[in-house]
């Protein structure tokens, strides 16, 4: 298990490819508000309601000032795939070896139908822009995440 981040935490720089296979950073989005999530595996029912959620919520997110980043362990080639299948409007990018998700605590134990298993936890970070944590959540559902998140940010 990685050590989750906590709100006043820096958040860990990253560099990562985009579905385009175009590099992107946190840095890229310094001076506003990023919402960084962190998904299992792409194209998984779970992962696809979170994605399509963040997708169908990306506007009012938008007009309150959040941008939306998707990040998994998984290959350019798997998330392009996931982006184009679900228009999925907002990046995802790929975390090999996910050293990102480590850094930032959505890593660890998870139990799969009775089997524990060791992988990307899904878990969401809020970022300032100044680039410190204003919220972290870990372990959480797909299923309404993205309307708990919206009342807890007070975006209608």
């Amino acid at each position: 298990m990685t050590n989750q981040l906590t709100s006043g935490n820096r958040a860990p720089a990253f560099t990562l490819k985009n579905a385009d296979g175009a590099s992107v950073s946190l840095g890229d989005y310094r001076g506003g508000d990023v919402i960084v999530y962190f998904y299992p595996k792409a194209a998984t029912p779970g992962c696809t309601t979170e994605a399509c959620d963040f997708r169908d919520n990306l506007n009012s997110l938008a007009s309150a000032g959040y941008s939306v980043i998707g990040v998994s362990a998984d290959p350019v080639e798997a998330i392009a795939s996931f982006a184009a299948d679900n228009a999925l409007n907002f990046p995802l990018l790929s975390d090999p070896g996910a050293e990102t998700a480590k850094a930032y605590g959505a890593w660890g134990e998870k139990e799969i139908g009775g089997t524990t298993h060791i992988g990307v936890l899904r878990s969401t970070v809020v970022i300032d822009p100044k680039g410190v944590v204003s919220r972290a959540e870990y372990n959480v559902d797909a299923n309404g995440h993205v309307a708990a998140l919206r009342a807890s940010l007070g975006i209608d």
